[in-house]
C-alpha cells in the first residue's frame, strides 16, 4: 500500500505534474537547440536521429541555465516547488535572487528541473501508448499481424503473447517509478538550491534586528511616558485625597498637576501609537520621537515630587545637546522620577519628604545625569522579578555609546548616566551588537538590585 501511494498518491501526481511543466518549459530551448543541430548537420534526418535529438537536448540545458540567472526566476521556482513538490515553506527563500550565489543556485535548480522534466515528459508522451499497445496484443489480431509478422520468432510464441499484458503494465509502473524518483530528487535538492543563502539569512537577521530595535524603542517610550504619568497621577491623587478637607489649595495644585501630566502623556501616547499604525516601519528618527531636555521644566513642575534641579554648563547648555541625546536624557530623567515615586522614600513619606536631587551637566564630551532620592524602607524597594525601567535606562545609554548605573549609596538611591555628545564610534567593541549586549547586562544587574 505504501508503494502504491508513493507511485500514484497525490504527492506523486503533483510532482509528476511539476516535471511535465519542466518539460514544457524546456521546449523553446529544445527547439532552438534542434535548429542549431540542423544547421550544423545539414538538416538531414533531424527528428528521426537519436544523436541529433540528444545534441539538441544538450544545447538546450546551457540556455536554460542562463535564463535561471535572472533574479525573478527564483520566486517563480519557489512558488512551483511549494505547491507541487511538497517542500516545506520554511526551508525555501522568498523574493528575487539578489546575490551571485543565489542566482547560481537558482540556475542549477532551473536546469535540473527542466532536464528531468524533459526526460519524464518525453517518456510520458511516448511510453503509455506503446505500453497499452503491448498489453492489448493478445486481444487484437490487427496489432499482432502488424507488430509480429516481421518480428523475432520468440515473440510469435503463445507464451510471449500471454506475458504481453504484464509487460505493458510493468512499463507503466516503471514510468511511474521514474517520475516518482525524479520528483523526489527535485524535492530533496529544493532546500539546497532554492533555500536561503548565507547572504539571505544575514539580510533576514538584520531585518529582524532592525524591527526588534524599533519595537523595543517604542516599548521604552510607552513604558517611560505612561508609567511615569500613572505614578505621578497616583501619588498626586492619593495626597489630595488625604488633605481634601484640610488644604483645598494643595488639592487644587494636585489636580492641576494631574491635568498637565495626563495632557502631556496623551500627546506622547498619540504620537507613539501613530508610529505603530504606519503601514511601513518607522525609521530611526521617527521611532525616537519624544520631548527633549528643553521640556524638562514642565516635567519637573508637575512630576508629583519636589526636585532640587541643578544644571551645569551654562543656562542654555541642555538646549545645545544633540537631539537624540536630548530625547534619551529626558526619558532617563523621567524614568528616574518614576522610580523615586514608586519605590523610594518619596513614595513612602509623601510629597513633603526630602526632595529628589537632579544634576544635568554638559561636559566637554558627554552629558552627565545624576539623580538621588531617599531610599526609604528596603522591603518596599525590593521588587520580585524586577521591572523594566532600569533596563530601559541602560539600553538607552549603551545604544548611544554611553553607560548608566543605579543602586543604593548609603541612605539614598543614586542613578547616574553618561551620554556622549558626539556620534557613537565604530571602533571594535562599540558596534550595535556589543552595545545591545552591554545594555542587556547592565539593565539586568540594575533590575536585580532595584
Amino acid at each position: 500500500m505504501r508503494t502504491v501511494r508513493a507511485l500514484f498518491g497525490r504527492r506523486a501526481r503533483l510532482r509528476w505534474l511539476h516535471l511535465i511543466m519542466g518539460g514544457a518549459l524546456l521546449m523553446p530551448y529544445f527547439l532552438v537547440g534542434t535548429v542549431l543541430v540542423g544547421m550544423a548537420g545539414g538538416g538531414q534526418q533531424l527528428f528521426s536521429s537519436v544523436p541529433a535529438q540528444l545534441g539538441a537536448f544538450g544545447l538546450a540545458l546551457p540556455m536554460a541555465a542562463v535564463t535561471g540567472l535572472f533574479a525573478l526566476v527564483r520566486p517563480l521556482c519557489v512558488a512551483a516547488a511549494r505547491a507541487l513538490c511538497g517542500v516545506p515553506t520554511a526551508v525555501l527563500a522568498d523574493g528575487p535572487a539578489r546575490t551571485r550565489q543565489a542566482r547560481v543556485r537558482t540556475a542549477g535548480w532551473y536546469t535540473l528541473h527542466l532536464a528531468l522534466g524533459g526526460i519524464v515528459s518525453g517518456a510520458t508522451l511516448a511510453l503509455p501508448p506503446f505500453a497499452v499497445a503491448v498489453a492489448a496484443l493478445p486481444l487484437s489480431p490487427g496489432l499482432r499481424s502488424t507488430w509480429l509478422l516481421d518480428g523475432p520468432e520468440p515473440l510469435r510464441e503463445p507464451w510471449a503473447l500471454a506475458l504481453a499484458p504484464f509487460a505493458g503494465i510493468a512499463m507503466l509502473v516503471a514510468l511511474a517509478a521514474v517520475a516518482a524518483a525524479a520528483g523526489e530528487v527535485l524535492a530533496r535538492r529544493a532546500p539546497v538550491l532554492l533555500g536561503p543563502t548565507p547572504e539571505d539569512r544575514l539580510a533576514a537577521a538584520e531585518g529582524r534586528a532592525a524591527d526588534l530595535a524599533v519595537r523595543n524603542r517604542l516599548a521604552r517610550e510607552l513604558h517611560d511616558s505612561v508609567g511615569h504619568a500613572l505614578s505621578a497621577v497616583t501619588l498626586q491623587a492619593g495626597a489630595a485625597r488625604r488633605v481634601l478637607d484640610r488644604d483645598p489649595e494643595f488639592v487644587r495644585e494636585a489636580l492641576t498637576a494631574i491635568e498637565e501630566t495626563t495632557r502631556r502623556t496623551v500627546g506622547e501616547l498619540d504620537a507613539v501609537l501613530g508610529l505603530l499604525r504606519q503601514d511601513g516601519e518607522p525609521d530611526g528618527e521617527q521611532a525616537a520621537y519624544g520631548p527633549g531636555l528643553d521640556a524638562l521644566g514642565g516635567l519637573l513642575a508637575y512630576c508629583g515630587v519636589p526636585v532640587a534641579y541643578e544644571s551645569e554648563g551654562g543656562p542654555e547648555a541642555p538646549g545645545a545637546v544633540r537631539p537624540d541625546v536630548s530625547r534619551e536624557a529626558y526619558r532617563i530623567v523621567q524614568e528616574g522620577l518614576s522610580n523615586a515615586l514608586r519605590h523610594g522614600g518619596v513614595a513612602a513619606h509623601g510629597a513633603g519628604s526630602a526632595p529628589v536631587r537632579l544634576l544635568v551637566a554638559v561636559r566637554a564630551e558627554e552629558l552627565e545625569i545624576v539623580m538621588e532620592n531617599p531610599l526609604g524602607d528596603r522591603a518596599a524597594v525590593a521588587r520580585p522579578g524586577g521591572g523594566r525601567g532600569l533596563r530601559g535606562i541602560a539600553e538607552r545609554a549603551v545604544l548611544l555609546g554611553g553607560r548608566a548605573g543605579a543602586g543604593p549609596d548609603g541612605d539614598v538611591w543614586r542613578l547616574t548616566a553618561r551620554l556622549p555628545l558626539a556620534a557613537p564610534g565604530t571602533a571594535a567593541g562599540t558596534g550595535p551588537g556589543t552595545r545591545a549586549a552591554g545594555a542587556e547586562r547592565s539593565g539586568t544587574e540594575a533590575e536585580g538590585r532595584r
